[in-house]
């Protein structure tokens, strides 16, 4: 990830947004969340640990309204494929990217949003798995580029 701005869809616990901003100090987050006590915890979370690169918009994905587009966007646990790329797709500028942690189905999710993917003009769809022989269940992430 290059120094930028990144939207994490869906933020609820802070996963991967929170995380991500600790990591990232040089990179700004917009962790965007639609559930009132959820934003709460986020902003508190934020300022407890002094993240001053993370701002919380509390909105749902198809609502939320950024002056500027994101140049990468995340997602856990949001939703299927299909209906994740049309929420996510919109709010990134062209040449950013999608990074959608998925299960172990992530491939047949491809498969079965190729119309979606199409659409939204997405290139170079790939799946990427993560932690191998460092975790138990290794995370699989959807990335694409946005045309």
């Amino acid at each position: 990830m290059r120094p930028g701005r990144v939207g994490d869809i869906g933020s609820g616990a802070g996963l991967p947004g929170l995380v991500l901003a600790i990591a990232r100090p040089d990179v700004s987050f917009v962790l965007i969340e639609p559930m009132e006590r959820r934003v709460k915890w986020l902003n508190d979370q934020a300022a407890e640990l002094g993240l001053d690169n993370v701002s919380v918009v509390r909105a749902r994905a198809q609502d939320v309204g950024l002056p500027d587009a994101l140049d990468q966007v995340t997602a856990r646990a949001v939703s299927a494929l299909s209906k994740l790329v049309p929420l996510c797709a919109p709010l990134v500028r062209r040449g950013g990217e999608l990074v959608l942690m998925k299960g172990a189905g992530a491939e047949r999710e491809i498969e079965d949003a190729g119309k979606v993917i199409r659409k939204f003009g997405l290139r170079d769809v790939r799946v990427e798995v993560l932690g191998v022989g460092v975790l138990t269940d290794p995370t699989r992430v959807v990335r694409a580029t946005v045309s």
